[in-house]
């Protein structure tokens, strides 16, 4: 009969002290215990987890992880790229097909974005992350192209859903493999890895501003499929480098299923061979073995209920496989708390961001704000700056989230949500086209410190059995807010400043809420 106790070096897991969360990287990976192992949800798990993360720490950083982070990068810049690429061409697409809807693009978008994060977010932990990995860009990518050729807003819409739902499941998905590969010290390149989100939005802004100034139409008048070509040569150049990236991932590496998730499995052979083949690739140590996990006890014992140790039913596709993951978040008290306060900073973060880029150009005009009239080509140009700016917001996150100086993650949420409500505010007080060039880059960098955390943040805090779904059903609220923006827009009086200032106060709200998360991931090993 199997046992539930740990094996020999792993019956005692050891957690970081304060000092220890401080100095990081201050104490030996291999003492540490995962994050969430004092919950006591599962002790063979924990401890099979325990000898996982001992692997993981032993092999250390390989290029297998640096081929990671950029393939998964790659997931990171499609979603940042397809999200813009719609608001983008949403003007000129209008003007030729003349909808009675005008915001049609941003819903569908939305849409597409909201489902996908669900799909394959619930996809990755049934069926594991490899096959959504291989398939997700590969679907984006054929819509995307396909969208370049719309008949009409409808269909056009139709696609932009459709290239959305292969791209929102990315975040989802690019996060999870990228963290069960990574070594406990290095866990903090995940925070640098949204970086490759602003780089999607620079592609979008570079793209705009070579096709849209010389290939489109001034006026519904004189608008016509001949003259009004840049939103489709946007469309197929974004199809056509996301399609180059989907073939990328399929050939540059031959993707194996994390270990984390064999673990839950209850795969032992398959998590050694995988561990202990990237480590003889890599000429690395790897003392991980079959007896050990075995020694740990069984996962996925069935009951006589039909109940299974891990989290899994005993139908896969069922509804009760679904309840058991979302069960699976809210197992303790601290971690149901933690899973609330990460899918409330979504919402917040969903709402807020949107609905200012929709409120204030009317705000601005209603102050007096004189801009002139700057030609296309400028236009696009600034576009492409402040998107720019976008990049090094993610990688001074990194640095800061692992430093006892801004006190890791959580601080550094703290210190992003406030700096960025300080810039929204004064944002109102914009006057001319250098003022606001200037502050739509402030708020570019600062912005994505606290975006570009929250994402790594989210993953990191989850339980790996369950992380995909609680990473979907978080993305995918960001995406409820995004379409509930696109109607309050509609609806709304955009004249007031009093938008403005609601969405500039929810920073304090997500500032307050990354201070009140019970999880601090520095100094300790996701599970």
């Amino acid at each position: 009969m199997a046992t539930n106790s740990p094996p020999f070096g792993a019956t005692e897991e050891t957690h970081a002290t304060k000092d220890d969360v401080e100095h990081g990287s201050d104490i030996d990976p291999l003492q540490k215990g995962h994050l969430l192992s004092l919950e006591h949800t599962d002790p063979v798990l924990n401890a099979k987890m325990h000898l996982v993360n001992n692997a993981i720490d032993e092999i250390g950083m390989t290029t297998y992880q640096w081929k990671l982070f950029v393939l998964n990068g790659f997931g990171y810049a499609v979603d940042s790229l397809i999200l813009l690429i719609q608001s983008i061409i949403a003007g000129q697409a209008a003007l030729e097909f003349q909808p009675s809807f005008s915001r049609g693009l941003t819903i569908a978008v939305y849409v597409g974005m909201l489902v996908g994060a669900l799909f394959w977010g619930l996809s990755a932990d049934i069926i594991g992350r490899r096959t959504a990995f291989n398939t997700s860009l590969m679907i984006c990518s054929v819509f995307a192209i396909v969208a370049g050729s719309s008949p009409n807003w409808i269909v056009l819409g139709l696609f932009v859903c459709l290239s959305a739902f292969g791209a929102g499941g990315n975040l989802v998905l690019d996060t999870a493999v990228f963290l069960e590969f990574l070594p406990s010290k290095d866990q903090w390149l995940l925070t640098l890895m949204a970086a490759w989100w602003g780089l999607g939005q620079l592609v979008a802004g570079l793209f705009a501003w070579a096709f849209l100034p010389n290939h489109s139409c001034a006026d519904e008048a004189t608008c016509t499929y001949a003259n009004n070509k840049g939103w489709r040569y946007v469309w197929f150049a974004s199809g056509a480098l996301v399609f180059c990236m989907s073939i990328a991932r399929i050939t540059v590496i031959r993707l194996k299923e994390t270990p984390k998730f064999l673990v839950g499995e209850g795969k032992d052979e398959e998590v050694v061979a995988v561990l202990q083949g990237i480590a003889r690739k890599h000429n690395r140590p790897c003392s991980i073995s079959i007896e050990g996990l075995q020694a740990c006890g069984v996962t996925g014992a069935w009951d006589r209920r039909g109940s299974v140790a891990s989290a899994h039913a005993k139908k896969r596709i069922s509804f009760r496989e679904v309840w058991l993951h979302l069960k699976g978040l809210f197992a303790t008290k601290r971690m149901a708390l933690s899973t609330s306060l990460i899918w409330f900073s979504w919402l917040l973060i969903g709402l807020a961001y949107p609905l200012y880029n929709v409120f204030l150009p009317s705000y601005l005009a209603t102050r007096g704000a004189s801009f002139g009239q700057l030609s296309p080509s400028i236009t696009w140009r600034n576009y492409a700056i402040t998107n720019l700016c976008s990049i090094p917001g993610p990688i001074l996150a990194g640095l800061m989230c692992k430093s006892r100086w801004f006190w890791g993650r959580r601080g550094t949420m703290v210190i992003g949500a406030l700096v960025t409500m300080a810039f929204f505010f004064a944002y109102t007080q914009v006057r001319n086209n250098a003022q606001n060039l200037g502050f739509n880059c402030a708020i570019s960098f600062c912005l994505n410190i606290y975006y570009g955390t929250l994402y790594a943040y989210t993953p990191e805090v989850l339980p790996s059995a369950h992380r995909g779904t609680g990473n979907g059903i978080a993305i995918g609220l960001n995406r409820v807010m995004g379409i509930l923006s696109a109607v309050i827009a509609t609806v709304s009086n955009t004249s007031t400043p009093v938008p403005i200032y609601i969405c500039a106060a929810l920073y304090i709200v997500m500032a307050a809420v990354a201070a009140a998360f019970p999880f601090e991931p520095m100094g300790n090993r996701s599970s």
